[in-house]
């Protein structure tokens, strides 16, 4: 079975087919999928994703894309977050890529994120593009390795993927790794340890060859564990079952409402 580490089904234009996705799930043995929050005004439709069905799991947190938007404060994030059906808190991080100018709120927001992420107990969900080595610097100063997480859709170095795997945190790929001109991604999932390595949708965006340009959706994760097996040389069952017990290690709260206690560290 697989893992969508990292999707946005409660996007309207996917929303609209959730029934349907929840099926195309099961019938392509993705057994879990988390629905990542980007801000906090379209938060409750995450936990509503995720009240209706036991196998998707919710995150709390506000995307740095996102401007004029409600600002949390650590309080505010503590207290959303004891949501029963809340995992994680993110995603959050810097996007150097899309924004520019004076982006000292950005960063600010991060430290929030990664200072309610310690006081909750909740592992974090990182977003970084074009900043990595601001990334790493907050991460580092707001001891986000107390709590560890996740890297997702990740783009950067191998030299980025290890800084960030010593602070606990694990690699997760997306439907990027199957594109053609991502040899240089490939590289560096073909180099860290498999005990780092987790798999995502990122849906609506992002959908893996052969379906690169459609909307994406939780259903088509396992042909990124499929590259992920042919660039590692391991078997596709394998992938599945690292990424999964990767993924249960790093969220235990997701381990504990699907019964995965135990899994192996």
């Amino acid at each position: 079975m697989f893992i969508d580490s990292h999707c946005h089904i409660d996007f309207p234009d996917l929303a609209v087919r959730e029934d349907e996705l929840i099926a195309n799930m099961r019938a392509q043995q993705v057994s879990h999928a988390l629905c990542v929050s980007v801000n906090i005004e379209q938060w409750p439709r995450v936990t509503a994703m995720a009240g209706r069905h036991d196998n998707v799991f919710a995150s709390l947190g506000v995307h740095p894309d996102y401007e004029d938007v409600t600002e949390p404060d650590v309080a505010q994030l503590v207290k959303l977050s004891d949501h029963p059906r809340v995992v994680a808190i993110g995603e959050t991080g810097l996007d150097y890529f899309r924004l520019t100018g004076d982006l000292a709120w950005q960063r600010a927001r991060f430290r929030t994120h990664i200072r309610a992420a310690r006081e909750c107990g909740k592992p974090l969900i990182i977003h970084t593009r074009s900043a990595a080595e601001d990334t790493l610097a907050i991460m580092r100063e707001e001891k986000a390795h107390e709590v560890g997480g996740v890297m997702h859709c990740f783009t950067e170095s191998l030299e980025v993927a290890e800084a960030a795997i010593d602070m606990g945190f694990c690699i997760s790929f997306s439907g990027i790794v199957t594109f053609k001109n991502a040899q240089s991604l490939r590289d560096v999932a073909r180099a860290i340890p498999a005990r780092a390595m987790l798999i995502e949708t990122d849906s609506p965006y992002l959908a893996p060859v052969p379906y690169r340009g459609k909307m994406n959706e939780p259903s088509f994760v396992p042909h990124v564990a499929a590259e992920l097996a042919r660039v590692r040389d391991m078997s596709l069952d394998d992938v599945a079952r690292v990424t999964s017990d990767n993924f249960f290690r790093v969220f235990s709260d997701a381990a504990r409402q699907a019964g995965r206690i135990g899994v192996a560290a």
